[in-house]
């Protein structure tokens, strides 16, 4: 080999115009991903200017949320969900965000008594109501009916979607004290339980009702 093809050879082929083979590829390897990506983020709905200046619009607000019967005053931003603020401005973690899309219930709070996807709640459109956390369900230092029947009927495996669980029973049972099994099953069917304790669950819940009963 000459030494001119040599000094070409470690250009990375460098053409007449300047273009090495090595910043070829590299250049059409960005094009691939930005191709590839581009697709699911303006199907998704998300501007792309959005991402490029995500603070643009975004506004902030002090409100105050009802959480387990006190009273915090916060300030949010216009785009926060409930579970974000819960979990990283109140410090309350029992909340889980598992699929951060509405789809499995780990995250769920009762809002006015009734089961919600703190995921997909604004903090903003929760502030003044009455929010309940897996927090709020023990009193005095004991565990509520429905957490004693998930420990009693090993109703977990993993854990995650747990408190989401036990707050989507809590909500059932208050508005159904007396719920048949296929109730129960209509009512925990917002959570999912990807370790499959559903046979658990549902013993779980019949027990708590049984027992609030009595």
């Amino acid at each position: 080999m000459s030494k001119s093809r040599e000094n070409t050879a470690g250009d990375g082929n460098r053409n007449g115009n300047g273009v090495t083979r090595r910043s070829f590829i590299k250049g059409m390897g960005a094009g691939v991903v930005t191709t590839a990506i581009l697709p699911s983020v303006v199907s998704a709905g998300v501007d792309l200017e959005t991402i490029r200046a995500p603070e643009e619009g975004v506004t902030r607000a002090t409100i105050t949320l009802n959480v387990n019967g006190e009273s915090k005053r916060v300030t949010v931003e216009s785009r926060a969900t409930l579970a974000n603020t819960l979990r990283n401005e109140l410090n309350m973690t029992g909340t889980k965000v598992v699929c951060d899309r509405g789809e499995c219930g780990g995250c769920s709070v009762l809002i006015d008594g009734d089961p919600a996807y703190s995921c997909m709640t604004l903090a903003m459109d929760a502030a003044g109501r009455e929010i309940t956390t897996i927090e709020g369900l023990a009193k005095n230092g004991q565990l509520s009916p429905v957490q004693q029947a998930f420990v009693d009927f090993d109703a977990y495996q993993c854990g995650y979607c747990t408190s989401g669980q036990i707050i989507a029973a809590t909500g059932l049972l208050e508005k159904n004290s007396n719920p048949s099994f296929s109730e129960i099953q209509r009512g925990m069917s917002g959570n999912i339980c990807r370790c499959a304790a559903y046979q658990h669950i549902f013993a779980a819940v019949a027990d708590a009702a049984k027992k609030g009963r009595g």
